[in-house]
């Protein structure tokens, strides 16, 4: 089950009719709980597309409100059944959605034109083995491990480190990254 959810619709409903800025904590405090909302009305296992697109304006308060807790509550979900996909990230978004990120040790992903893309706080080895699911996926441990020339036991440590985090999904013996195994966001 895939899901999307309209960042600038979501702050419209809740703060003004005309607004399409996410500045100061409190704006972002009341959107990221409408969005909570959207989300545990969600079945399992959901892919859900947050889509900054009609955003103009993010401050870091903003960011930290909506991305960060959320990503938080997600990498703390027992179940791990749910999945966080971002969209829409422009220019002007980056800079608060990267210190965020860095300042909480997370990572997202985020879709451009058909493309997966990996933001945040993440090592040099679990990008590796993104990189490997990103281009070839959905693929399997062992093809990760071939691929990157490394044992087989460690690729599969890996990618089960990048499912915890939910920048992979796995499906049976096989990792892709959200949004790719039941369709593209």
């Amino acid at each position: 089950m895939n899901a999307h959810i309209d960042v600038g619709t979501v702050l419209r409903g809740t703060v003004c009719d005309l607004y399409s800025n996410l500045v100061t904590r409190p704006t972002g405090a009341a959107v990221r709980s409408a969005i909570e909302q959207q989300v545990s009305e969600q079945p399992r296992p959901a892919v859900t597309t947050i889509d900054f697109s009609q955003v103009n304006l993010l401050d870091f308060s903003c960011a930290d409100e909506i991305v960060a807790k959320l990503l938080l509550r997600f990498t703390r979900d027992e179940d791990q059944s749910g999945y966080l996909t971002f969209r829409g990230i422009h220019d002007g978004h980056i800079d608060p959605i990267e210190t965020v990120l860095e300042r909480h040790a997370l990572a997202l992903v985020s879709w451009h034109e058909g493309e997966a893309e990996l933001f945040g706080h993440v090592e040099d080895v679990e990008r590796a083995h993104w990189d490997v699911v990103c281009d070839h996926g959905p693929v399997t441990a062992d093809d990760v491990a071939r691929t990157l020339r490394v044992d087989v036991v460690a690729a599969q440590v890996q990618l089960d480190l990048l499912v915890r985090r939910r920048l992979l999904m796995r499906e049976e013996d096989r990792y892709a990254v959200p949004g790719t195994v039941r369709g593209t966001p």
